[in-house]
């Protein structure tokens, strides 16, 4: 299993997150809605974001309990979409896919953390997929259809950079998060923990 995909508890609910209120209501609309596209969040490290992000896919319904991917700032493109499995290929002799991270998030949750600095030519895969909800991988003389509906949450830290307009047309919610700034709001995530 792939160190993106995470199906063990996450450990701190969404309800014990304290305040952000806005961001919660956001999340939890996009999971019920998901032609909104997506939800974007938008704050400072530390506020929550991935916290956030993490428990509500410990809410979706479902058995087995949908996916949280986390699609990694630093992934290949065949990473995301999948590849030639070259092990198969030197083992049997025959081409095999290795389905990518898109196949792994199919009906759960992405999630992309500082989704303003990922490469634009992953920016175009994810948007072409997550429009039709079909993954289509040509590689090696292999071609390669799979369904790859998914909820998509993005996060991002505004003085990094922006969004490119494609991509933050995508998501159907944008949220600003802002940390609590009384000590006792900040301390309260610490006391529920």
């Amino acid at each position: 299993m792939s160190a993106e995909v995470y199906e063990a508890p996450v450990g701190f609910p969404f309800a014990a997150v304290v305040g952000l209120d806005d961001v919660k209501l956001a999340l939890l609309i996009g999971a019920v809605e998901p032609r909104l596209g997506g939800v974007l969040l938008r704050g400072e490290k530390g506020s929550a974001k991935t916290t956030l992000a993490r428990a509500l896919a410990e809410l979706l319904p479902g058995e087995p309990r949908p996916p949280f991917v986390d699609l990694p700032i630093g992934a290949t493109e065949d990473r995301v979409v999948g590849t030639l499995d070259l092990s198969a290929v030197l083992r049997d002799g025959e081409p095999r896919f290795r389905p990518g991270l898109l196949s792994a998030a199919d009906g759960g949750l992405l999630y992309v953390d500082e989704v303003n600095l990922l490469p634009d030519h992953l920016v175009d895969v994810l948007l072409d997929v997550a429009q039709s909800g079909v993954n289509r991988v040509e590689r090696d003389g292999m071609s390669v259809n799979h369904g790859s509906r998914f909820f998509l949450v993005g996060s991002m830290n505004p003085e990094e950079g922006e969004l490119r307009p494609q991509l933050l047309d995508r998501f159907g919610l944008t949220v600003e998060v802002k940390s609590a700034l009384d000590p006792r709001l900040r301390a309260e995530p610490v006391r529920r923990r």
